[in-house]
């Protein structure tokens, strides 16, 4: 029997999955298949690091779900539903420690300044469970990410809306010139199978060993670093000029998946934007022990410790430095968060789609609408977000009617390029040299770097790489589009992957193959220009564009990147289904425990069930063909639940996530009671699709009675089983249609 692995996860997806997997698992009885739910959320990680102490009761203790499936991976019956978790940043993660703790159990706080060796076990324990610390589990294979053809025409059909672009926007995107991750990159192809170690020698020769790693022959390693110092002298730049040209400043990074670095470019940046606080009232901040790279919320937090008439003389600076500096870029205007107030608030994949949405234009801290400086340290990718900015204030804004589609094939298996570098980020004690050097003491990159500079290395698979190519051609055969890989030949680590790009596209026949090696820069202007004409195409790209891209063009297209179709066929076998964006997925729990409306859509897990679905068949051992059935007749569920439009809407009182999954309960009924394949099932589900769509006023009168008011769920992060499906599951009509299946 075939199992497919539902995960357990974070904030509006979770909230979802109470309300749909039921329905997944009752229609899915007919057929030879297994659903387990695993547990990989933020609070379920956190348990897990806990569950062999004698911190938690025994009946609190869990198993580690996530090692569970970082094994599963590796093997051919992988078939995983993967749904957005929370990548968490440090606030978040005390977040969840003291719900945790408010429920009864007696974690331990989060200790930032460990002393003793429990105090750093801990915080070696929890440090685990901070950032995306998933994804690169379970992504022991290459990304096929697409939006499906129902998806599309929806789109076209009901466009979103961009907002126009002033002929004189004074948007732009600004970054670094020099000293940066692009500039000091260097790579190599590994020769042999090896060990290799990082050593920081300092300047008396003194040298000390960071790390060792074990590496393959046809590996690709990097090293590179970015020099602090230039970084705060760029960013004072972009500061003045922002001031100067009356635009907001917005600064853009990924503090998520880049754990390490990015927090402290983000620390680096409250550092030079309030250095006036710093050297008025250092003192007191070191005395509260106020870390920038956690954000201003960080400072508003700790700031409590102080005197009333300390804290007020801060609160004075701060007020005084917002109106010397220019205006901030908003997270929540009417709240006063800013863009520097926690570093995962603005997350690059997400926050520029953003602004191109809404006409190359932020929010203000009053509340207005106005061009912003799009603050992108690192030239390893802005210069392709600058590319689209310049082109959009050329050309205009973007029309969901007309345009083309950009589908990707991604390089992410095995920890892939800089996603992969947490683990190899140094911060230098002193001026010295970082090197990186071979079992036999031989010198493979080598960096003369500052104290405090931020030194990070990645290994990329030669197997992950080899699958990635192999996979763009088959995408080309089978799509029948152009494919592009996007690879600059004046960066070091991309050579090293031209290199094996042109050792391996001669193994295939590539006679009805249109492929291209372009820059970023020259990438982005093609598949633009075709994208303008209505054109399709096929990004194939490196583990960060990949990312990028796979938020920028959704989002451009149909509004959203939580629509797409994420496949991730795995080397051993299997494959992983990820489903959704989880950006806005605090805002969807605000809402409904607020007001009883949930408005996260599912659609992504919709469309990733049907995938795991003809999988499951595939690795099934009898080739149950109703599990095909059950595919076939969920794709045509979802083209009525899309042409019917039964998305869920933005306000209480409207059709929202539990409404809709009651039509798309209601339409796959009826797709299976309509096919002509199995008999037996058609019978059943006449009866189902009868009993739905007679109760179809009742079930919707039913979900609404509970809205408009404050949902109990028992927890953000961990929330009460019993009281969320309650909360999900509101109709006992529905619920006794589904469960009597």
């Amino acid at each position: 029997m075939a199992t497919i692995v539902w995960t357990k996860i974070d904030e509006a997806p979770a909230l979802a999955t109470y309300s749909l997997l039921p329905i997944m698992r009752a229609y899915t009885k007919v057929a030879n298949l297994n659903i387990e739910l695993r547990d990989i959320s933020l609070a379920g990680r956190i348990i897990a690091q806990f569950s062999d102490t004698n911190y938690l009761r025994e009946d609190q203790k869990i198993p580690d779900e996530l090692a569970y499936l970082g094994e599963l991976v590796l093997r051919p019956e992988a078939n995983i539903m993967k749904l957005p978790n929370i990548s968490a940043s440090l606030p978040q993660l005390k977040e969840a420690i003291a719900e945790l703790q408010s429920q009864g159990y007696n974690l331990p706080d989060y200790p930032e300044n460990p002393q003793t060796e429990e105090e750093k076990d801990i915080k070696a324990r929890y440090d685990r469970c901070i950032g995306s610390v998933v994804n690169p589990v379970l992504r022991q294979g290459n990304s096929d990410r697409r939006l499906s053809r129902s998806v599309k025409e929806y789109a076209k059909k009901h466009p979103h809306k961009l907002e126009p672009v002033s002929e004189n926007s004074k948007s732009h995107v600004a970054h670094m010139v020099a000293g940066d991750f692009y500039e000091n990159e260097k790579s190599v192809t590994i020769q042999k199978d090896t060990k290799i170690r990082y050593e920081f020698v300092d300047k008396n020769g003194n040298v000390q060993v960071l790390k060792e790693v074990e590496v393959n022959a046809g590996d690709v390693v990097d090293g590179t670093f970015l020099d602090r110092a230039k970084l705060r002298d760029f960013y004072e730049k972009v500061i003045e000029d922002a001031k100067d040209n009356d635009i907001l400043f917005s600064l853009h990074l990924k503090a998520t998946m880049m754990k390490v670095s990015d927090p402290v470019m983000f620390g680096d940046a409250i550092r030079v934007y309030f250095k006036e606080l710093f050297e008025k009232h250092g003192k007191e901040l070191e005395e509260i022990g106020f870390n920038p790279n956690n954000g201003l919320a960080d400072l508003e937090n700790k700031m409590k410790k102080l005197p009333e008439d300390k804290q007020n003389a801060i609160k004075q600076t701060i007020a005084e430095i917002y109106e010397k500096r220019p205006r901030m870029y908003m997270v929540d205007s009417d709240n006063g968060i800013t863009n520097l107030h926690m570093p995962n608030d603005v997350i690059v994949d997400a926050s520029v789609p953003a602004v191109i949405k809404n006409g190359l234009k932020g929010w203000g801290p009053k509340g207005e609408v106005d061009d912003c400086v799009i603050t992108i340290p690192d030239r390893s990718y802005a210069r392709m977000y600058k590319e689209i900015v310049e082109d959009i204030k050329v050309n205009g804004q973007f029309d969901p009617t007309r345009i083309g589609t950009v589908q990707n094939v991604g390089l992410m298996a095995m920890k892939a390029e800089e996603y992969g570098s947490h683990d190899k980020t140094f911060f230098p004690p002193a001026d010295g040299i970082m090197r990186i050097v071979d079992a036999e003491g031989n010198i493979l990159i080598e960096h003369q770097v500052n104290a405090g500079d931020i030194y990070r290395s990645c290994i990329t698979k030669d197997i992950a790489i080899r699958d990635w190519i192999k996979l763009a051609i088959n995408r080309a055969k089978e799509a029948k589009m152009p494919i592009v890989f996007w690879l600059d030949r004046y960066r070091a680590h991309d050579r090293e992957l031209i290199k094996k790009i042109k050792e391996e596209l001669p193994k295939y026949d590539l006679s009805d193959v249109e492929w291209y090696i372009k820059s970023p820069e020259d990438a982005m202007k093609y598949t633009l220009k075709r994208f303008r004409e209505g054109k399709d195409t096929i990004s194939v790209t490196g583990n960060v564009l990949r990312d990028y891209l796979t938020d920028l063009f959704p989002i451009i297209e149909v509004g959203t990147s939580a629509r797409s179709l994420s496949i991730v066929p795995l080397i051993a076998g299997g494959g992983v289904f990820e489903t959704g964006a989880g950006g806005s997925a605090p805002k969807h729990v605000e809402q409904f425990l607020k007001e009883s409306h949930l408005r996260w859509d599912s659609l992504g897990e919709f469309l990733a069930f049907v995938e795991a679905l003809k999988l499951a068949y595939k690795q099934d051992g009898e080739k149950d063909k109703r599990l095909l059935i059950l595919a076939d007749t969920l794709d045509r569920a979802i083209e009525k639940y899309l042409e019917n439009d039964k998305t869920p809407r933005r306000k209480a009182g409207q059709l929202d996530t539990r409404g809709s999954h009651f039509y798309l309960a209601m339409y796959w009924a009826e797709a299976l009671a309509n096919q002509k394949e199995d008999e037996e099932i058609a019978k059943k589900f006449a009866e189902v699709y009868q009993k739905l769509a007679e109760n179809e006023q009742k079930i919707l009168e039913e979900i609404a009675a509970t809205e408009g008011k404050p949902a109990d769920i028992g927890g953000w992060y961990h929330p009460d089983d019993v009281k969320a499906e309650k909360a999900m599951r509101p109709s006992a009509t529905f619920n006794a249609i589904i469960d009597s299946i």
